[in-house]
């Protein structure tokens, strides 16, 4: 089953409200407080993504390297099946772009220089250059599953992804044209 999409990238969730209403833990996000900054840039993706019209592709959204099993360089497997979703492919790639280095210890996360590198490595290898609508939807993919991560620390007081994120979050927004 491909919809609805996992909640860390489920910005194309139907409701009304801006997180699914379920999240991974089953908790419902949008009763959990946190810094306004926070969830108003979370709308701001989500907008920005739903208002993407490019062909759905399915692809792994959970590129966190745990996931991943390397030879060298090269990628041989890709683990975590309930991590699959039909989505635009800039809202696949911005995703990964923004949270691949991550092996599964708490703060980790892509820097802004890696995710620009990330998506610039990708374009490369789809020999076809982002669209302006593409670039941002990348952008803002990003920033929600990283909001997402950061919301989860907001509902226990506090934490390293939401550390990273305030301390970065003009920068993908800039990026992002929001």
């Amino acid at each position: 089953m491909l919809h609805p999409s996992p909640p860390w990238v489920g910005w194309d969730h139907r409701g009304a409200a801006l997180w699914p209403v379920s999240d991974h833990l089953g908790r419902n996000l949008n009763t959990v407080a946190g810094p306004p900054w926070l969830d108003q840039a979370a709308g701001q993706a989500r907008a920005c993504l739903r208002q993407l019209r490019e062909p759905l592709v399915i692809g792994h959204a959970d590129w966190e390297s745990q996931n991943i099993r390397w030879s060298g360089r090269r990628p041989v497997a890709v683990h975590d099946r309930d991590s699959i979703a039909a989505q635009p492919e800039a809202a696949v790639a911005g995703a990964a772009s923004a949270v691949w280095p991550a092996a599964g210890d708490p703060g980790q996360a892509a820097t802004v220089e890696q995710s620009h590198a990330f998506l610039a490595a990708y374009e490369s290898a789809r020999r076809a250059p982002w669209t302006t609508q593409e670039r941002r939807a990348c952008w803002a993919a990003g920033i929600w599953i990283r909001a997402y991560n950061a919301k989860h620390d907001a509902a226990g007081g506090g934490g390293p992804q939401l550390d990273l994120l305030a301390a970065e979050i003009r920068a993908r927004r800039d990026h992002a044209g929001l």
